[in-house]
């Protein structure tokens, strides 16, 4: 091979014509500028809060079924069965309702304006500590979601966020319902996908909450009595960004799925009246058949994106081989633990906890935080997820790299995932735990007896 001499590359370069050179050094640099135009920006969590309870709304059990027993439309029948729920449904003495349902007579009391005071002591709360923690600046959001399934004046619950904050008046506001208890990760994914078409370094603020006050069912059907007992009040607020300044956890995958047993989970789940006009939250025994088909279509989409190769590998042909071949091999549960240290499961009821704790393999600490989030705050739909993974941090178990997923469900057949990286674990356990992380774990039995 012969080696051209310097002064021989010199000539030859100065042979070429002028086009050649521009588009030597055009194209190359513009294909750079089209990628990096194209690639889809990293969105960081800034911080996150959840909101933090008042000992006053506090409603142990006894205080619960006394105020249902003063309830005419609710029978004898219908008490011993909440009373059983609430012996097994892994909730605790501390959960909270809002100010109106600590009234005898409750219906009486859950009005529009009542509604409104529930969701302002919330998400003014949370907001409020965010910005703190933060340092933001009101005028500094861009985006603002919120998500609240049951709730939905006219002024919407954006403007009255907006109005309170003074917020800009060119910002991007939108206001999800009816998407249950994944809304949450939905308002996060939606947010990613807003950020990539703001400004560089712009701010989204995310809130997750539900409204109880006007949601209280008074009729006998069981179903319809199950969220009574289990949903609690709560909320959390989230600031996300494209900047990566200050910012302590880095979104690295959002995953939206949905099964096909869209009609029979419409049936099981959604605000219904029964047979003298009681209108409630119907949540029917299928519902834990079609929120397992949604984990695994989640469990599909979510896979390839974190686990490693030889578990892609074991997932793929156990699936080849039920689904093409028709050999009878029991499904493959991917490892997961090989891809998160930590786990937030939606705090739903103690059976989803159960189940996917069974599903994954999962050991008693890698439930923890859903589990001792039950016990605590109950079900705050949308928001326990921020619960969770705030009583992961209060423990001091986040180091720096570690992964988190949370795991979604709402609406029966919708399951939504998010894949997290810590960057900055948190300094202190300021925060929903901060007056009761000393006391957790606690011992939780399966029926537990007054």
């Amino acid at each position: 091979m012969e080696w051209l001499e310097p002064q021989e590359v010199g000539s030859r370069l100065c042979e070429l014509k002028p086009v050649h050179l521009f588009l030597a050094c055009f194209l190359p640099s513009a294909m750079a500028v089209v990628y990096l135009m194209l690639r889809p920006r990293a969105v960081y969590l800034k911080d996150y809060a959840g909101f933090r309870t008042t000992h006053t709304c506090r409603i142990p059990f006894a205080s619960f079924l006394e105020h249902a027993k003063q309830l005419p439309d609710l029978n004898e029948r219908s008490i011993r069965f909440m009373t059983r729920l609430l012996e097994r449904s892994g909730l605790g003495e501390e959960t909270c309702l809002p100010p109106t349902h600590h009234y005898i007579g409750t219906h009486k009391y859950c009005t529009i304006d009542a509604a409104r005071a529930e969701f302002e002591l919330v998400t003014f709360s949370a907001i409020d500590d965010v910005l703190a923690k933060t340092g933001v600046a009101p005028e500094a959001i861009d985006i603002l979601i919120v998500n609240c399934s049951l709730f939905c004046p006219s002024p919407s619950l954006v403007d009255m966020i907006i109005n309170k904050y003074k917020l800009r008046s060119d910002i991007r506001s939108m206001h999800l319902s009816g998407m249950g208890c994944s809304a949450g990760l939905i308002s996060v994914g939606l947010a990613r996908n807003l950020l990539q078409v703001a400004p560089e370094g712009a701010h989204a603020l995310v809130i997750s909450t539900e409204t109880i006050t006007p949601n209280y069912y008074l009729g006998t059907e069981r179903a319809m009595l199950l969220p009574n007992c289990l949903f609690r009040v709560g909320g959390a607020a989230a600031l996300l960004s494209t900047s990566s300044k200050k910012a302590r956890f880095r979104l690295k995958h959002v995953v939206r799925t949905l099964t096909g047993a869209q009609d029979s989970a419409y049936r099981c789940v959604f605000q219904e009246e029964d047979e003298k006009g009681h209108r409630g939250i119907n949540l029917s025994i299928d519902l834990m058949n079609i929120a397992g088909d949604a984990l695994k279509s989640n469990i599909t989409a979510m896979g390839p994106l974190v686990l490693p190769v030889k578990e892609q590998l074991m997932f793929a042909f156990s699936f080849v081989a039920r689904k093409v071949v028709g050999w009878r091999v029991k499904a493959y549960i991917p490892n997961f633990r090989t891809a998160f240290e930590h786990f937030c499961i939606h705090a739903g009821g103690r059976a989803v906890i159960d189940q996917l704790q069974k599903s994954f393999g999962l050991s008693d600490e890698q439930v923890e935080a859903s589990r001792m989030t039950l016990h605590r705050f109950g079900n705050t739909s949308s928001s326990s997820l921020w619960y969770e993974l705030a009583y992961i941090e209060a423990k001091g178990r986040m180091r720096k790299g570690d992964r988190v997923w949370m795991i979604g469900f709402g609406s029966g057949f919708k399951c939504n995932g998010a894949a997290w990286e810590c960057i900055n674990p948190a300094r202190n356990a300021d925060g929903p735990w901060a007056t009761s992380i000393t006391r957790y774990p606690v011992d939780i039995p399966y029926v537990l007896k007054h």
